[in-house]
């Protein structure tokens, strides 16, 4: 059975909508920084977005920032990522990542599990 498993991608046109939702069923979610990454064809892993246990802080890439919110609903034990205004480079295979560090770190090397990823389109 699959810890994290993410939902919601899809293909959308350039300047529209996706909601991305990935629920962690371990029991354990409160008690998670949670990340999103994604990762496009040729290209490295790329951190997106992060929030610790209570949702009151988080942190964007450079590339997002200001078109992405990501929240999180410790009650349903699901982390969302609201992405407007998409971009033909937002396509990618984005995933959700969970650790017990307290750094909420950019670096994918320092979560602990992975889903198993969601594909976004994004046309021109």
């Amino acid at each position: 059975q699959e810890k994290l498993v993410e939902s919601g991608g899809g293909m959308v046109q350039a300047g529209g909508s996706l909601r991305l939702s990935c629920a962690v069923s371990d029991g354990s979610f409160s008690s998670y920084v949670m990340g999103w990454f994604r990762q496009a064809p040729g290209k490295e892993r790329e951190f997106v977005a992060v929030i610790n246990w209570y949702g009151r802080t988080t942190y964007y890439s450079d590339s997002v920032k200001g078109r992405f919110t990501i929240s999180r609903d410790n009650a349903k034990s699901t982390v969302y990522l609201q992405m407007n205004s998409l971009k033909p480079e937002d396509t990618a295979v984005y995933q959700c990542a969970a650790t017990t560090r307290a750094t909420m770190p950019r670096s994918y090397r320092s979560y602990d599990y992975w889903g198993q990823g969601t594909q976004v389109t994004v046309s021109s």
